[in-house]
C-alpha cells in the first residue's frame, strides 16, 4: 500500500469510549449521532465492558470514507467530553489501530494483543 492509494480504505470506524460515570452522556451522544447522520452511519452495539483492543466501554460508528470529514468534524465539536478513537479499515487491523488512528479527546493505550500485536 502506498500513501497515495486511498482506495485501500474500505471504511472508517469511530469508537466512543465511556464508563459507568459517563454512561448517560454516551447514550445521549449516541442518540444525537443517529438524529444527525441517520443511515449514513451504522451504529454498533453499546458495550459495557472492554471489547477487542478497546480498553474501555464503547460503541462503534461505521461509515464510508467520503463521510470522514463530516463525521470527524461533528464529533470533534460535539463529543461532550467523551473520548473518541477513529481508524480506517484497510484489511490490516493491527496497523489501522496502531499506526493510522486519530483521537478526539484523550488517547488511551489499546490492547493490541487482541489484534495480534
Amino acid at each position: 500500500m502506498t500513501q497515495d492509494d486511498l482506495s485501500v480504505v474500505d471504511g472508517w470506524h469511530a469508537h466512543v469510549y465511556f464508563d459507568a460515570a459517563t454512561r448517560d452522556a454516551a447514550h445521549a451522544l449516541r442518540q444525537r449521532i443517529v438524529e444527525v447522520f441517520g443511515d449514513t452511519v451504522a451504529m454498533g452495539r453499546f458495550h459495557e465492558r472492554p471489547v477487542g483492543p478497546h480498553p474501555r466501554w464503547s460503541y462503534q460508528l461505521a461509515f464510508a470514507p467520503v463521510e470522514l470529514a463530516r463525521v470527524a468534524t461533528w464529533l470533534a465539536l460535539n463529543h461532550d467530553g467523551l473520548d473518541v478513537f477513529l481508524h480506517p479499515n484497510t484489511g490490516d487491523a493491527l496497523a489501522d489501530h496502531r499506526d493510522r488512528a486519530m483521537w478526539i479527546g484523550r488517547s488511551h493505550a489499546l490492547n493490541l494483543g487482541a489484534l495480534g500485536g
